[in-house]
């Protein structure tokens, strides 16, 4: 059964420092080895991030990046559509993103959307966004029929824990420009995003796509599950090893 935000233990965590740089430099250089298959193999691949505002999302995708190739992967941070893009379907300005033979696409935000964001706050016709969960199922069939597999995560915190980042955000002249009016009006309508996500994950919940809700109050453990849970998807669709040589933290500085 698809998981209710509910149900996600929020006071998951890694507390030791050392265990947290182990276990998430293993995870890095494990993706750096499934790069390396999907260059060798001309293979792709989508991972994709949904999540509150707060919830860590460009902080794991820093991690779970810091040690690929550039030239191997390419970073779509989604914002508002354009003119020209409400113009069209949907889903056609993320088409023209895909990536090409041996990349990783990463989606920091994606056609989601159209059942959050644009839901709640009536960008779209009820019927539109109740037509858009078929429309993304079969989206993501397409993809994953051609050999692109997708991992999606959702990243997930509590009121209490988006509310301290906000005001730290606010504190932060580095981090200051993250914050606006917008994210404080969203807060207001905690709950209408919430009933919108748990019907996402309900609905497009499949055995094709699963996925993945990542327990976000604490960030070490947020990190390095992302980086361990897209490494065992991603080896595992495309049945490459990403066993990590003897001596591979010498190997790795």
């Amino acid at each position: 059964m698809p998981i209710k935000l509910k149900d996600v233990d929020l006071d998951a965590e890694i507390k030791d420092k050392k265990e947290y740089r182990e276990r998430l430099g293993k995870a890095q250089l494990q993706m750096l080895l499934i790069q390396r298959f999907m260059y060798q193999h001309k293979r792709e691949a989508l991972i994709l991030f949904e999540g509150w505002d707060a919830a860590g999302k460009g902080g794991s995708i820093r991690r779970l990046c810091e040690h690929l190739d550039p030239r191997g992967y390419v970073v779509h941070p989604i914002a508002a559509p354009t003119a020209e893009e409400k113009d069209v379907h949907y889903l056609q300005r993320f088409w023209k993103r895909m990536p090409g033979p041996g990349r990783l696409c990463i989606f920091d935000r994606t056609w989601y959307g159209r059942v959050l964001v644009e839901r709640v706050e009536g960008f779209a016709t009820k019927p539109e966004w109740k037509r858009a969960y078929d429309e993304i199922n079969a989206f993501e069939q397409l993809m994953i029929g051609a050999g692109t597999p997708i991992v999606k995560f959702f990243l997930h915190i509590s009121p209490e824990e988006q509310l301290k980042r906000f005001l730290e955000r606010e504190s932060n002249p580095f981090k200051n420009w993250k914050i606006t009016p917008e994210d404080y009006r969203n807060r207001d309508k905690w709950k209408e995003y919430e009933r919108a996500t748990n019907d996402m994950l309900e609905k497009t919940d499949t055995k094709h796509a699963p996925w993945v809700v990542v327990p976000a109050n604490r960030k070490w453990y947020a990190r390095v599950h992302v980086c361990e849970e897209a490494v065992r998807v991603l080896s595992k669709e495309f049945k490459c090893d990403v066993k990590l040589p003897k001596g591979w933290r010498e190997l790795s500085e």
